[in-house]
């Protein structure tokens, strides 16, 4: 059994992990999340990630089941015992400092209750951890790249969703998704309502352009990812000019490179936006280095990056 559930604080399989039909996060995706992955086996960031669940209920009014430290302790015991079962399989394909890791999901839903979307029906909030093996991109995305589509379906207007909660309700960000795999890309990009470039439907944004490593600010309407911060950390560190300022489509497709940043995609290549080459259509210097240091930060030989 490589994945693991930790159904508020019972391990159990996928397939005996039960919550209620009637639970909030299943039916209205009133629920907060995080994705934590490991290095070496064990959580990376994992402070930043609670605390920006911790953020996400408070900003959604969900008051957890768990809290953070609570939490920690639940996701180190279920990930002990995931681990004690044996290390997880890994593709073929998977790229070398990916091999034998775990991915780490929390969801804290508002609980069931009587059908209704008023949040004071809810009782009974429920706190879940899966730990399974990590699915990353494979060797061959960092090494040449992946391409990118502009999805049709736009970002939400931070004045109808709160872009800094990370939430179960997902269904604009599924669609973009299924029109990035049609169009054969493999991540969906959303634009806002003036056409500027916001993030990605699980990532953050980076290009370089003119000389500076430009990605789209918060007020964009963007969550604060993780990864996110690390990057522009990193780079800062490194001499990299940064802006975090407005990012065009096309600003983007005449950058000389660029790439994503999330929890499974670390920094990834981005080649393409749809069938246009950014830059040389290979990987770039600005994203090698900083792939190389972030590596470095998490414990990896920095060797493994991108060529």
């Amino acid at each position: 059994m490589a994945t693991l559930v930790n159904l508020d604080g019972a391990l159990v399989a996928p397939a005996d992990a039960k919550v209620s039909v009637l639970d909030r996060g299943f039916l209205y995706g009133d629920s907060v999340y995080e994705v934590v992955r490991t290095y070496g086996g064990r959580p990376f960031e994992l402070d930043a990630h609670l605390a920006r669940l911790a953020r996400s209920a408070e900003r959604t009014g969900l008051a957890p089941r768990w809290d953070g430290p609570r939490t920690a302790r639940e996701i180190a015991r279920t990930l002990e015992a995931a681990q004690s079962l044996g290390a997880p399989p890994a593709p073929a394909d998977a790229a070398p400092w990916n091999a034998g890791e775990w991915y780490v999901r929390v969801v804290m839903t508002r609980g069931a209750g009587e059908i209704g979307l008023d949040p004071a029906l809810a009782v009974d909030p429920r706190a879940v951890v899966i730990v399974a093996p990590l699915a990353a991109p494979p060797a061959r995305a960092y090494a040449e790249g992946v391409t990118v589509a502009i999805a049709s379906v736009r970002r939400a207007s931070p004045a109808a969703v709160d872009p800094a909660a990370k939430t179960g309700a997902h269904l604009s960000h599924v669609l973009a998704v299924r029109e990035a795999r049609a169009a054969g890309a493999h991540e969906a990009l959303l634009l806002d309502d003036a056409g500027m470039v916001t993030e990605g439907s699980s990532s953050n944004v980076f290009a370089v352009v003119g000389g500076r490593l430009r990605t789209p600010p918060l007020a964009a309407g963007i969550l604060e990812g993780v990864t996110r911060g690390v990057v522009l950390r990193l780079a800062r560190e490194a001499g990299v000019p940064v802006e975090e300022a407005p990012l065009g489509v096309d600003a983007l497709e005449s950058a000389a490179e660029a790439f994503l940043t999330s929890t499974m995609r670390e920094i990834l290549p981005v080649v393409r936006v749809g069938a246009r080459p950014i830059g040389t259509g290979r990987p770039g210097a600005v994203t090698e280095r900083l792939h190389r240091a972030f590596r470095r930060l998490a414990g990896g030989p920095p060797g493994l990056g991108p060529p």
